[in-house]
């Protein structure tokens, strides 16, 4: 395979490569709407994508990106393009070929390759491999086509990167040409990405995967990046980095985006990027062919090297401030009231302080049609973040309503009503009343485990002491609450009679809906609310039946053997280890046929989705409509 002339110049250069700025600013400054395929203007308007490319060649460009930034089947399929993957691709290469041709200069030019516009697994319904194929397609065209190399960039999860860069890695091996692989993510304010990663996590990653420059772009301006890749830097010292900020942060300003950061500013940051150990940079969103000049101007005057940094250019970027928390009632008491199916999905909060990853899940679950995301306390013992806290980034950030679980183990009436004002302060209505799990089982089997109310003593305090504005001594507490109140309940238990008595007590103080333990036998749940129902009437009160989607063959040999309450028929079993590999669609399938079961006398199901695999439960939501 030939030397890349792309890493040779990156081997001999004293300073940085200086590559182009934004396409789509430029485009849309030529009076093309965003909502149009920029890339499909390789084949309708291709003098006006060759304008950009001059441009940018005129400032000082050292590499050129091809306009293929959406340019892949998932993106073009929503302009009715994605059987054109080739052509637009090959266009944009040919394109970007002539115009550096006719320059008489010197110029590179990059493949351009953006994030795909899907979620992959366990967030996304699009599996890693089915991404590589679609990366590999595009990258397929543009290696044909002749590019000096690849641009990957824009990306927020490292698992779409990750397949990016293999999809590009496999292309150079069959085609024997040199692809080198620039790998560049996007980080939001709180410099990490979208799913929570941080620049040393991202760096360490990338560099594993074996990309030949890593580094970052978009995001903000350049003091952020500037941070970023200092970050970035400490976990990989020995990487070779590229930077490409935005123009600042985007404002609207009389119905247009606007970008701040000038070009000056700009050209101060080139040499800045230097000194911090880029080996390539350039601009992103909002940048022109004039913030280049300026960058090319600072380059051109440095001496070989560059110097020692300059932390004072590093300005720090100030965070949004907090939303406003919603007030609206509870959209699931209006829905079960309606007499909907209402569908519940468990989510368990974070164990560290990024929740960007259940919010990815959250969303995935909304959109496809879950009515209320349920929010579990501390599961299994083990510490995790509050759930307050995500119950109101989903509601604030998702738009979905929220059940909190609220364990009456581990705290006293002070703690429980505290917690209680704090949760109907940040507009959570719906609150499910557990004993829950002890803390001898847990990270922490030391811990306090007292507790000062049952479940039941719980639910009445909540219904007949705060829904009517009285603490449990019988002090106003400023107006009422408006809690929904759910409580538990095992459908399969091994004492039915005490089960039956114990939800008698929890119906008794106010319970406005139950949630079950998972169910795999619905016939043996249906005798168990007749047997309520000969003791006590028939039963009003909203049920929502737990699914728990089977993964595996061991999965449901350890629930059958393991935890209480649970009970596999053989005959699931006996499908679990027939499917084999195929097990986890198997389960959505059970999942599916349980449902349909139980409608008959379930108000709607509480999913509990194992291992995290949201793109699953995704699928039982959607199935069960």
């Amino acid at each position: 395979m030939a030397d890349s002339k792309f890493i040779t110049w990156l081997e001999e250069s004293e300073v940085p490569l200086l590559s182009d700025g934004a396409m789509g600013t430029m485009l849309n400054a030529r009076g093309v709407g965003f909502d149009k395929c920029l890339d499909a203007l390789n084949l309708s308007q291709p003098a006006l994508v060759a304008e950009v490319h001059r441009a940018y060649i005129d400032a000082g460009s050292q590499v050129i990106q091809t306009n293929t930034f959406g340019a892949n089947a998932y993106k073009l399929a929503a302009h009715g393009l994605q059987d054109k993957v080739a052509e637009i691709n090959r266009a944009g290469v040919e394109l970007a070929r002539r115009v550096v041709s006719a320059s008489f200069k010197e110029v590179l030019v990059a493949g351009d390759v953006g994030p795909l516009g899907v979620r992959l697994a366990p967030f996304g319904r699009v599996q890693p491999e089915q991404a590589r194929q679609v990366f590999a397609e595009q990258i397929i065209a543009l290696a044909e086509a002749g590019v000096d190399l690849l641009i990957i960039e824009t990306i927020s999860d490292l698992f779409e990167i990750g397949e990016a860069i293999a999809a590009a890695r496999q292309v150079a091996a069959q085609k024997g040409v040199p692809l080198p692989v620039v790998a560049s993510m996007t980080f939001t304010r709180d410099d990490r990405t979208l799913l929570g990663d941080s620049p040393v996590r991202v760096a360490k990653i990338l560099v594993e995967s074996g990309a030949d420059v890593i580094g970052v772009n978009c995001s903000g301006g350049p003091a952020q990046l500037w941070r970023i890749l200092r970050q970035m830097r400490q976990s990989a010292p020995e990487a070779r980095y590229s930077v490409m900020p935005n123009a600042g942060w985007p404002e609207r300003v009389g119905g247009r985006i606007m970008y701040p950061a000038n070009p000056d500013y700009f050209g101060e940051y080139a040499r800045a990027f230097c000194e911090a150990g880029a080996s390539l940079i350039g601009g992103c969103c909002g940048t022109t062919p004039q913030h280049i000049a300026a960058m090319r101007s600072a380059l051109d005057r440095l001496p070989e090297g560059c110097g020692p940094s300059v932390a004072e250019l590093s300005m720090p970027i100030e965070g949004e401030e907090r939303l406003t928390s919603s007030e609206s009632p509870s959209q699931l008491a209006q829905k079960l009231a309606e007499g909907k199916f209402v569908v519940s999905v468990e989510m368990d909060p974070p164990r560290g302080l990024s929740a960007h990853k259940l919010i990815a899940g959250a969303s995935l679950l909304a959109e496809a049609g879950a009515d209320v995301i349920n929010v579990a306390d501390s599961p299994m013992a083990r510490m995790r973040m509050s759930p307050w806290a995500v119950c109101d980034l989903i509601q604030q950030q998702v738009g979905v309503d929220t059940t909190l679980h609220f364990p009456t183990r581990g705290r006293n009436l002070l703690r429980v009503q505290g917690d209680l004002l704090a949760a109907h302060a940040l507009g959570i209505r719906n609150v499910f009343v557990v004993m829950g799990d002890p803390t001898a089982i847990g990270d922490y089997p030391e811990a306090m485990d007292n507790y000062d109310l049952v479940p039941s003593g719980l639910i009445k305090l909540i219904k007949h002491g705060f829904n009517a504005g009285l603490d449990h001594a019988g002090a106003d507490i400023g107006g009422p609450t408006s809690f929904f109140v759910g409580c538990a309940l095992n459908l399969c238990p091994q004492n039915p009679d005490q089960e039956i008595k114990n939800l008698r007590r929890k119906l008794e103080a106010g319970a406005d809906f139950i949630l079950t333990q998972p169910v795999f036998q619905p016939q043996a749940a249906e005798v168990l609310l007749k047997r309520y129902q000969d003791q006590y009437g028939p039963l009003k009160t909203p049920v929502l039946a737990g699914i728990l989607p089977l993964y595996g063959v061991r999965h449901a040999l350890f629930l059958n053997n393991e935890v209480p309450g649970v009970s596999i028929s053989d005959e699931i079993q006996a499908r679990m280890k027939a499917a084999g590999e195929k097990a986890p669609q198997e389960g959505v399938r059970i999942a599916l046929e349980l449902i349909e079961e139980m409608k008959s006398w379930a108000s709607g199901i509480y999913l509990m989705p194992a291992f995290s695999r949201y793109d699953l439960a995704a699928e039982i939501v959607e199935g069960c409509r």
